[in-house]
């Protein structure tokens, strides 16, 4: 088996694969959506950029903001589990919504927010890879708007076997690769769209560009990882300093103690010696008064 160097899950190539193909960006959204690419009337990118300077930013964030016929469309893709991934889903979403309302317009103009988010880890106890949440009445499931919309795809929950009419799992099943037989083996269908879509993968890491940018990624890793590690012993020789510290102080303490007993043993035994002397004299009073033996 031959593992892949990056994955489609690689936010980077994800970002430059995608902007650099919209058409292909394009199906991809369709398949997710549930709609057919040709009823599309409006597809735009709103945020196609990638500024080297903010690749080192811990807050990065790599994800595809889109319009699709007046819709806030954003796909994102989490491949580590936080453990925070439902809260921090519902905040891409109130983000893209609440600023999508422009100066003097009103809320029923709020566009319709989707956002998409393929995971590679379980999020949901369920046997099914997808799953969408909208804002319901708690009781009667009565529908408060259509405008709220996240959508989940869970990459562990898709079946092994996929076949070539199903243009999701097949999306999905790209995703998922993690060696280049599993490439293969979707190429091995023969269905144009895969074809294309692993062609412009390839294409798309081979780059000058994606290779500098994956550098610069790489060096941001290693030296928060370096200052990390900085701080870390930093923070050991501190802790291990005041560790010390209190240690001397309580082995002072200790010794003090000590000490503060001995010297009351010593009080104790001189005031022992004190009253043997003081009985040895009485007995001898007595001895001389005649009282004693």
């Amino acid at each position: 088996m031959t593992k892949l160097d990056y994955s489609f899950t690689d936010d980077m190539l994800f970002k430059m694969l995608f902007v650099w193909y919209p058409d292909l960006l394009k199906r991809l959204v369709a398949a997710l959506l549930g709609i057919r690419v040709e009823n599309i009337e409006q597809f735009d990118i709103t945020n196609s950029e990638i500024l080297p300077e903010a690749i080192g930013d811990k807050f990065c964030r790599l994800d595809i903001n889109m319009t699709v016929d007046r819709q806030r469309v954003d796909l994102e893709i989490q491949v580590a589990d936080e453990g925070d991934y439902p809260e921090r889903s519902l905040y891409y979403w109130a983000r893209e919504y609440s600023t999508a309302l422009g100066e003097g317009h009103k809320y029923r103009e709020l566009p319709r927010t989707i956002i998409i988010s393929i995971i590679a880890f379980n999020l949901f106890p369920c046997a099914e890879f997808y799953s969408e949440f909208q804002a319901l009445e708690a009781t009667r499931h009565t529908l408060l708007t259509d405008k709220m919309s996240l959508r989940y795809f869970e990459l562990s929950k898709l079946p092994k076997a996929v076949g070539a009419d199903d243009e999701l799992k097949l999306w999905l099943s790209l995703f998922k690769a993690k060696t280049e037989e599993d490439l293969q083996r979707i190429q091995a269908l023969g269905v144009p769209i895969m074809d294309q879509a692993i062609e412009a993968y390839r294409q798309t890491k081979a780059t000058g560009e994606f290779k500098e940018l994956e550098r610069l990624r790489s060096l941001a890793r290693h030296n928060e990882a370096s200052a990390l590690y900085h701080a870390a012993e930093v923070e050991r020789e501190k802790w291990q300093a005041v560790v010390a510290e209190k240690n001397a102080a309580h082995f002072t303490e200790i010794a003090e103690k000590d000490a503060a007993l001995a010297e009351k043993d010593t009080a104790l035994a001189e005031k022992d010696a004190l009253i043997a002397e003081l009985r040895a004299l009485n007995a001898k009073r007595e001895i001389s008064e005649g009282k004693g033996e």
